[in-house]
């Protein structure tokens, strides 16, 4: 009865090895996507476009340039290994990225045959909200002030310094969903 156990609570180990490395692979998919919108936040001020669209996310898309990659490195600094890539998902109306990664490990030798050669699986979603509101009678060419849970910040497209914007994780944030 014992070695059953101990054969259960190796799997429930490797099961809860690869969810850690898909929550991690998930997140760093999200964190990267936000960080390419800050910067593509910058070009639509400095070009003049309708950059308050940026900020609730309806302009279209969410850059997914980069976010594989961040997933893959992530997955394998867990131990683990991304299969495909990161997925753009939508969750609550919000965008987001959904990962599903493979151990490298193996559950390993036990009294059930087979599970030497076992991996472990798991899914996660990460999601990507704005924090900020704004009048959206706002006219994009003018000074306008965003509050971003709580903290104020003053963007205004004829004097614009992309220095003046403050960190990502100010602008939109990122948890996990599911």
């Amino acid at each position: 009865m014992a070695l059953a156990f101990f054969a259960f609570a190796q799997a429930a180990s490797a099961r809860s090895g690869a969810q850690s490395a898909a929550d991690a692979a998930a997140l760093a998919a999200a964190q990267q996507a936000r960080d390419e919108l800050l910067l593509d936040l910058e070009d639509a001020i400095t070009a003049g476009d309708d950059w308050l669209d940026w900020l609730d996310l309806t302009n279209g898309g969410v850059p997914a340039d980069g976010a594989s990659d961040a997933a893959a490195d992530l997955a394998a600094q867990n131990n683990s290994f991304l299969q495909g890539g990161a997925e753009l998902i939508e969750v609550d109306g919000n965008p987001g990225f959904q990962v599903d990664v493979e151990t490298d490990y193996t559950v390993g030798d036990s009294i059930i045959p087979g599970t030497e050669s076992m991996t472990a699986t798991a899914r996660a979603a990460a999601v990507i909200q704005p924090r900020c509101q704004f009048d959206v009678a706002s006219d994009p060419t003018k000074p306008v002030a965003l509050d971003c849970d709580g903290q104020i910040v003053d963007i205004d497209p004829g004097n614009f310094d992309p220095d003046d914007l403050p960190d990502a994780s100010v602008m939109f944030s990122v948890y996990l969903a599911e």
